[in-house]
């Protein structure tokens, strides 16, 4: 597997370097996209990636911008998470775990740290070899979870 890129510029350059290795040219419009992925704090979706290129570059396509992102999910470069609405993809790929609320879509971070080593039977029957395990964990947000108590006037007294 490819070492974890740990700062933006490093994220890039391993982007790039993933496409050239599958045969696509480094074009100022993927540049643009790998740049906008690399940089991201969050887990865009890619139309939303599609939208902030355009803003620099509005010949971008969004086959430009699926074709990078299903390179870079092959690569285990980033990760593609399913989410309400549209899959999202994460550019982190250090150790972390992810939160997805069911109503909004929103996707947070969780340390490994702060849940421990999940347990993985060392042998699953068809499996073949685990190398790594991460885990989502679904429900609602705190943020969504008050606003239907706000809704519904559960104010919880």
């Amino acid at each position: 597997m490819d070492a974890i890129p740990e700062s933006t510029h490093e994220r890039e350059q391993a982007f790039a370097d993933a496409l050239r290795a599958d045969g696509l040219r480094m074009t100022h419009q993927r540049l643009e996209v790998i740049r906008e992925l690399a940089s991201a704090t969050h887990h865009p979706d890619a139309d939303e990636l599609f939208r902030a290129v355009r803003e620099r570059v509005p010949t971008i396509s969004r086959d430009t911008v699926y074709r990078t992102l299903t390179t870079l999910a092959a690569r285990r470069l980033i990760e593609r998470i399913a989410a309400p609405g549209a899959a999202r993809f994460d550019p982190d790929s250090s150790m972390h775990h992810h939160f997805v609320c069911t109503e909004c879509g929103r996707i947070l971070d969780l340390d490994a740290g702060d849940l421990g080593e999940p347990e993985v039977p060392s042998g699953l029957p068809g499996i073949g070899e685990i190398t790594s395990v991460r885990l989502e964990i679904k429900g609602v947000c705190g943020e969504c979870a008050a606003h239907e108590k706000v809704r519904t006037g559960d104010g919880g007294s």
